[in-house]
This record gives C-alpha cells, sequence and structure tokens, in this order.
C-alpha cells in the first residue's frame, strides 16, 4: 500500500466508496506526537430513501504513527460518497473506519456536521479511543447548526 498510484496521475472519480482507493504514504515524522487534520466543508451524499442530496462538512483529526493520508486519494474517496445513498451516521463512520483501515493511526475522530434533513440536523461524532497523553486537541470549529 506504500506506492501511490493517484498522486501526479489523472484518475476519474470513483463511482462508489468501495471502488475508492485511500492511499497512505510514510509519516516523515512517525515518533512524533501530532495532530493532522482534513476538513471537507462540502460533502455530499444521497439520502437512501428519498434520493435526495444531503450535505454536511466532515472534519477528520488523526494523530498519524507510521503512516499519512495521501490527500489526492482521500479527496477521491470523499467525492465517491456523491452518488453513494446512505443515511448519516453511516457516511460518517464509513469515513472514519476506511481512514483507520489504511493508515492505522494511534487516534482519529471524526466529526460530520450536517445540514437539516427533514428540519432537523444531524450531527455525528466518533473516535477510535482516548487521545494519547500530551496531543493537542483544537477544536474543530464548526458550528451546530442555529437556522437563519
Amino acid at each position: 500500500m506504500s506506492q501511490l498510484t493517484q498522486l501526479g496521475a489523472a484518475v476519474d472519480a470513483p463511482r462508489s466508496p468501495e471502488e475508492a482507493v485511500l492511499e497512505r504514504a510514510a509519516n516523515p515524522h512517525p515518533h512524533q506526537l501530532y495532530l493532522a487534520r482534513f476538513a471537507c466543508p462540502e460533502f455530499t451524499s444521497i439520502c437512501p430513501v428519498t434520493g435526495q442530496p444531503d450535505f454536511g462538512h466532515l472534519v477528520i483529526d488523526y494523530a498519524p504513527a507510521e503512516w499519512i493520508v495521501e490527500s489526492k486519494s482521500l479527496k477521491l474517496f470523499l467525492q465517491s460518497f456523491r452518488n453513494h445513498g446512505a443515511f448519516h451516521e453511516a457516511c460518517t463512520l464509513e469515513v472514519a473506519k476506511r481512514v483507520v483501515a489504511a493508515i492505522e493511526p494511534r487516534w482519529l475522530r471524526i466529526g460530520g456536521y450536517w445540514n437539516p434533513r427533514g428540519g432537523i440536523p444531524i450531527d455525528v461524532f466518533w473516535q477510535t479511543g482516548s487521545p494519547p497523553e500530551g496531543l493537542w486537541l483544537p477544536d474543530q470549529g464548526v458550528a451546530s447548526y442555529r437556522g437563519r
């Protein structure tokens, strides 16, 4: 899994999360405790019942170990949800668990801040366990939905 096949290459967007290839690269500082963050403020998926689009803001924080996420492959993976029918909870956890499987981080948390569906916003949070001692954890910076 250390061979990067997407970075620097023309790659079509995957049609589904199952087709998406999430790649990793060697962590240049594997013995240093630090936090890396990916934010996807325009995440989209499809409601599995109505087929209508759902919009969310995902924030992925992780403390790398031996591997880091290759960002182009992550962008393509996240884009693959645009035609994927799943509830907010399923999408949020599927993203997190795929990242964990790909890079085996020391720790990971995800916040899925979803726009209202049927008048109710749904926010989904998950983490792999307690964060490592001494890891700086900034606020994810996404306000809960307050309406207009």
